[in-house]
């Protein structure tokens, strides 16, 4: 058992510089681990890149991998489908009245009607 030991006193180290070094190795990679959890978190603000005006307002999944996503961006509202794969726009949402209902002569489509209830379903059930 005295390899290790002799290969310290071969490098010249003391037993106070061994210590401070593995101090320095330990704090180094404890560093580079608490960025990449950050990078990973989305916690550094230099790493992500959403611009502020994008918002994204509702999603529904629709099966394994793939949903709808409801997505405000410069004034506009866009129905997109999400794959694995891609993204595509469905169709672009008109922005609704302060004063529409969605029931009634002049109601909106049956999956506008869902799209509509998921959206509501998904604004109360995310805290603010």
């Amino acid at each position: 058992m005295r390899a290790p030991l002799v290969a310290v006193e071969a490098a010249g180290l003391t037993d106070g510089e061994l210590w401070r070094s593995l101090l320095a190795i330990v704090v180094v990679f404890g560093l580079l681990g608490g960025l990449a959890w950050a990078a990973r978190r989305g916690r550094l603000g230099f790493f992500t890149r959403q611009p502020s005006h994008v918002r994204v307002e509702a999603t529904v999944p629709l099966g394994e991998r793939r949903s709808l996503m409801v997505v405000a961006i410069e004034g506009r509202r866009l129905l997109l489908g999400l794959t694995p794969t891609q993204v595509s726009l469905v169709t672009e949402l008109t922005q609704p009245s302060p004063g529409a209902t969605q029931t009634g002569v002049g109601a909106a489509s049956p999956f506008e009607q869902a799209l509509g209830r998921a959206e509501a379903t998904a604004q109360t059930a995310t805290p603010s």
